[in-house]
């Protein structure tokens, strides 16, 4: 990943980690769409993951199931080639807690925000 794209990622990540899904969601959709990756699968799982989570907080809980099982299979196919996102493995594992926990609420303010992951960033990234 070049230097811009890598400054907008750290954002998303930021914007992320601050549970500002939709802003994250834009910045990681930014590098997505104007700039050349070799991981575009691994950048369109974490724009679906942002997406899932806001979709919690406006009672979209069928866009939100919908974008997890999305989300996750692009983020299970070892698409973090730039290790990126140092604990990619939890990150996955957090998506399916929070997918399956969404099956067994009634109503999308019952859910359990601590779920939700934060993204470290590789150890290789300066920020």
């Amino acid at each position: 990943m070049d230097n811009e794209s890598l400054k907008i990622f750290i954002k998303g990540v930021d914007q992320f980690n601050s549970r500002n899904y939709y802003d994250s969601h834009e910045y990681f959709e930014d590098i997505w769409i104007n700039h050349h990756l070799d991981n575009r699968l691994f950048i369109q799982g974490l724009i679906q993951l942002s997406v899932a989570y806001f979709h919690i907080s406006n009672d979209n809980k069928n866009g939100a199931m919908s974008l997890f099982k999305k989300s996750i299979k692009k983020l299970n196919n070892d698409n973090n080639n730039d290790n990126l996102i140092s604990n990619i493995n939890n990150v996955i594992d957090s998506a399916y807690k929070s997918y399956n926990y969404l099956q067994s609420i009634g109503s999308m303010y019952e859910f359990d925000w601590t779920l939700a992951p934060k993204l470290k960033l590789s150890d290789s990234i300066n920020k």
